[in-house]
């Protein structure tokens, strides 16, 4: 399967998905793709699959990609396709972290495969006060966060799970207690192999 997170900045997403690969066997992260070049010790394959602008604009035209974004001019994240289906037939699940709408193509593309959990702060009042703390944006930037995930919130009623960021200890549990519930249902690949071999035999028996 497919854990796709999707959060307003400041919602905490990032500690939530940490927690959670720490705590669920099983889970593999996908690896975005990315215009930009490597920084300090950033290899390619590993934190990123860094593309050269002129790929990664051909790659958009070829429907390569499972979702992107251009973030800045000429600087573009996205999730490849690739990257997905290898995965997938290799039995593994994976958690991806993308934006709402990214959220929302993997789903499209994915359906059932795919399980859309959002995570919220408990009100926006909350969110501005966790960017202020943070001492790292001016006031604008705040404002402009605020204003951002004000937007991104309406979005969240088209997810399959939304969990609110509150209290971090009950949030990383209900994270886990999600994803862990639908590791365990789904079919290991020697499973599904078995299966098809079965169904085969039955079919010329």
């Amino acid at each position: 399967m497919l854990f796709v997170f999707s959060a307003p900045s400041g919602s905490g997403k990032t500690t939530l998905i940490n927690h959670l690969m720490s705590q669920v066997q099983g889970l593999t992260f996908s690896v975005s793709a990315t215009s930009r070049p490597p920084r300090g010790e950033e290899r390619d394959g590993v934190e990123y699959h860094f593309l050269s602008e002129e790929e990664f604009r051909r790659k958009i035209e070829e429907d390569a990609f499972v979702e992107y974004e251009e973030v800045y001019a000429g600087t573009f994240y996205g999730t490849l396709k690739s990257e997905i289906d290898g995965r997938l037939a290799k039995g593994e699940n994976v958690v991806l972290d993308v934006d709402v709408k990214g959220g929302l193509s993997v789903k499209r593309i994915y359906g059932d495969k795919a399980l859309l959990i959002f995570i919220q702060p408990p009100s926006i009042e909350e969110l501005r006060r966790r960017l202020e703390k943070r001492g790292t944006d001016t006031p604008e930037k705040i404002q402009q966060r605020v204003d951002k995930a004000a937007y991104e919130l309406t979005f969240a009623p088209q997810f399959d799970v939304v969990i609110t960021n509150d209290d971090l200890d009950t949030a990383e549990k209900e994270v886990v207690k999600v994803v862990s519930e639908r590791v365990k249902h789904t079919p290991s690949t020697l499973k599904k192999i078995w299966r098809w071999v079965v169904d085969l035999f039955d079919l010329f028996a």
